[in-house]
């Protein structure tokens, strides 16, 4: 063993140990590990930075942004509102969610998909009086699995598929990993909705470190588009029970009807006032087809005659002549943001109302919806006297609320994913990740050119406002691949891959390459538990290619395995990021994970093996 293997070794183990400790982050022990590397002259300096232009990583980026654009449209909200059922019993509950979330993460991030359907979750187990984590975690496990389906479900497959480009075969294809992967998902799930759930421990949830406000009021317009015209309100009142939804209020040609009969028919034009809580405004829109009212200018002249005078009144200072072209303008770029405001105490804004005030002309700020404690009734939305207290969920870019917020004494809640959808830009935003994806699956560009150029497509089209078109990268990940590729890399030009290799195919494998594949898929199982999977990928890929050299068997086996086997964190809460999120909304604890974990990764193995073998025959 040479001095250089010796060193790298050292490397990666101490590095193994901090990801395990888990003191510091990842990305950090990434970046300390690759300057390291290239203090001890294992990576050249040259070199020191070439993984952050590896086409993974930047595969990677690339499928966060178009995965946000899909959520934030509400495409993924009215897939999720067709394939779930409002009203069923538990059982079939986790299998509609467990299907959905393995069909989502296949074709967009896992972390993402999860992060969709975990308030359908917890509003189902508060619906059927079952702990949340009897759901959270099914669908969190789901989600994992169904990642291994495609190239850009999940980043240890772009990994592999980065290293086997390094071989004469060239890298995998988009569903190169569709065999083995639907599979292995297919047999967990089996697991998971055949009994294997009530292995889950029945945890209270924790306390959450958010804000409540009372429900939302909002107002919404009926089109033809919605399907809603001719239906009764009994009917649309069954489609929002399992939103925790309900209709408050109907106005139909400007008069506003106070508790409506539920056999009462909604004609086209109507306007549905919808009280909901805050993370369900979306669904419900969505899920009835609805949409925001368009600003009318008023047409009485009178009115028109006051609301001027109102506006001179309220006028600040900085407002001059032109403003309101330009407030109009910026409100239409698509580059907006959706905010919850707080009313203070005393502020100017109390007592006044948004049409009074002419919010939208003046600030370029409209009001989506309005949150008051106590079920006093309301008048038009717009035209509610503000009171002290009251939550105002408004929509403009963030210096016009902002300008808005500091003039009338309202204060800016923390964030709180918030989402409206928009049918045409969800439309947009469905046939760019289509297209993308058909790109990379035909082979047309490689992935990281197709992904880039839908990255592109989503900023023309304004599908993520241009200002936020990096936020949804998670760049803790982006540093950990970046950082950690060239010292994997190291691992092979140093000969200490094929050390391992070798070592492990003599002293436990006994030169058996069946069983060389079984303990590739088991070491790197457990790893991932404990370590980044993107990590684990790249830390074993080079392994793996030196073992097949080694037994002159193809790579591609040993390569499905590292890809399978980093996919399969199902022990612990801190081997994937999807089994972190659930950890306090289910009420977890770090051994709970491995009760439904431990049977779910025998079966990994049990139908893994079997199919690796026939799917990438050695």
């Amino acid at each position: 063993m040479t001095v250089q293997q010796i060193a790298i070794l050292c490397v990666l183990v101490v590095t193994a140990a901090l990801f395990i400790w888990g003191r510091w982050r990842h990305d950090i022990v990434a970046l300390a590990a690759l300057i390291v590397s290239v203090a001890l002259g294992l990576v050249s300096p040259n070199l020191a930075f070439t993984g952050f232009g590896n086409p993974a990583v930047i595969t990677v980026a690339c499928v966060l942004i178009l995965s946000y654009g899909l959520q934030t449209t509400g495409v993924m909200d009215q897939l999720a509102s067709k394939m779930l059922p409002s009203a069923s019993g538990l059982t079939v509950s986790i299998t509609a969610l467990c299907g959905v979330a393995a069909i989502l993460s296949a074709f967009m991030n896992n972390i993402g998909a999860l992060a969709l359907l975990m308030p359908i979750a917890l509003k189902t187990a508060t619906r059927l009086g079952v702990p949340p984590g009897r759901l959270l975690m099914p669908v969190s496990f789901a989600s994992i699995l169904g990642g291994m389906i495609t190239l850009t479900g999940t980043p240890p497959n772009l990994i592999v598929s980065g290293f086997r480009s390094q071989t004469e075969a060239g890298s995998f294809a988009m569903f190169d990993f569709a065999p083995v992967g639907i599979a292995v998902t297919l047999g967990g799930l089996a697991l998971i909705l055949l009994g294997g759930w009530r292995l889950v421990p029945s945890r209270q949830r924790s306390a959450v470190a958010s804000f409540e406000t009372a429900p939302y009021i909002i107002e919404a317009v009926v089109t033809d588009e919605s399907k809603l015209p001719g239906q009764t309100l009994r009917v649309i009142e069954l489609s929002l029970e399992a939103l925790d939804a309900q209709v408050v209020g109907l106005v139909r040609r400007g008069r506003r009807i106070s508790a409506p009969s539920p056999h009462r028919e909604i004609h086209n034009g109507d306007i549905l006032v919808i009280e909901a809580d805050p993370e369900s405004i979306g669904d419900a829109l969505s899920t009835l087809g609805l949409s925001l009212p368009p600003v009318v200018k008023d047409p009485d002249p009178e009115k028109q005659t006051e609301s001027k005078a109102a506006k001179k009144v309220d006028a600040s200072p900085s407002e001059t002549p032109g403003k309101k072209d330009a407030e109009e303008t910026r409100l239409q770029s698509g580059d907006v943001v959706l905010m919850e405001l707080a009313v203070r105490p005393n502020a100017a804004l109390v007592g006044l109302s948004v049409k009074r005030i002419d919010m939208r002309n003046r600030f370029g700020v409209n009001l989506i919806a309005l949150s008051r404690d106590g079920k006093e009734s309301m008048t038009r939305l717009n035209a509610t006297p503000i009171r002290s207290g009251d939550v105002l969920l408004v929509q403009g870019t963030d210096d016009s609320i902002l300008e808005f917020a500091n003039l009338y004494g309202c204060i800016p809640l923390a964030e709180r994913a918030l989402r409206m959808p928009d049918r045409k830009k969800a439309w947009i935003a469905a046939a760019i990740m289509v297209v993308a994806v058909a790109g990379a699956a035909f082979g047309l560009l490689p992935a990281a050119v197709t992904f880039s150029a839908g990255v592109v497509a989503v900023a023309v089209f304004k599908i993520v406002p241009p200002r936020k078109l990096y936020e949804p990268i998670d760049w803790t990940v982006i540093v950990l691949l970046g950082a950690l590729i060239p010292v994997a890399e190291a691992m092979s030009t140093t000969g200490a891959a094929d050390l391992l290799a070798r070592g492990m195919i003599e002293t436990i494998a006994q030169n058996n390459p069946v069983f060389t594949l079984v303990i590739l898929l088991v070491v790197t199982m457990t790893l991932s538990d404990f370590m980044n999977n993107a990590a684990t990928a790249a830390v074993m890929c080079p392994i793996a290619l030196g073992a097949a050299a080694q037994l002159q068997v193809s790579p591609d086996a040993y390569l499905m395995a590292v890809a399978v086997g980093a996919s399969c964190a199902f022990l612990t809460p801190i081997g994937h990021q999807n089994n972190t999120l659930i950890l306090g909304p289910g009420g977890f604890r770090f051994g709970d994970y491995w009760r439904l974990g431990l049977p779910l990764e025998a079966i990994v193995i049990v139908i893994g093996v079997p199919m690796l073998l026939w799917v990438w025959p050695l």
